[in-house]
């Protein structure tokens, strides 16, 4: 599979499927990655969303600094972070939207991640602090390696290692009140 960079060059060309390739392949990932800053599945997409409008509308240079991949889930997470800086703390839902939305991330994490151990790992590190959370992600669910991380969440490789070791730490220990060995920890 094409890292996106290919498919970003075609859109950039005139290639309307350049950008639906790009759709298609980041989609669900990013989902669930924003769904971390946001604890809302629904929220989460529309940010995901907004991602890819932000990739059509303004058409941002890629340099090949870093993965394809990397580049679009840091203007994921800036998008993320502008819509929490500005929305509101205080949301009122009804109970039955509640439930649809727990139905609706359900059903989102089952199809993505398949695997019992995954699931686990993923309902567990909702628990966790909120970079925890992101590197983590970042790292089990996307194959992410130190220096794409820390282009990410703009933070030094080193900066990164320790909050790795940190967050399997933390990660390891709520696992272990659940009585659930992960031996990738």
């Amino acid at each position: 599979m094409d890292n996106g960079a290919s498919s970003y060059r075609r859109f950039l060309d005139g290639d309307e499927n350049g950008i639906v390739e790009i759709i298609r392949d980041y989609k669900d990932g990013l989902i669930l990655y924003l769904n971390g800053f946001t604890q809302n599945i629904h929220t989460a997409e529309d940010l995901m969303e907004d991602t890819f409008v932000r990739l059509v509308v303004k058409k941002p240079k890629f340099s090949a600094r870093h993965s394809f991949k990397t580049w679009l889930y840091t203007i994921g997470r800036n998008v993320a972070i502008d819509y929490l800086r500005h929305s509101a703390r205080t949301i009122l839902t009804s109970v039955e939207e509640l439930q649809n939305i727990e139905s609706d991330e359900a059903g989102l994490e089952q199809a993505y991640l398949r695997e019992e151990q995954k699931i686990m790992l993923h309902r567990t590190m909702n628990r966790l602090k909120s970079e925890y959370q992101q590197v983590l992600y970042l790292s089990f669910f996307e194959d992410f390696d130190n220096g794409q991380i820390a282009a990410v969440m703009k933070k030094s490789r080193r900066q990164i290692e320790n909050l790795m070791y940190r967050a399997k730490m933390s990660l390891k220990s709520e696992l272990d009140k659940e009585g659930f060995i992960y031996e990738g920890l």
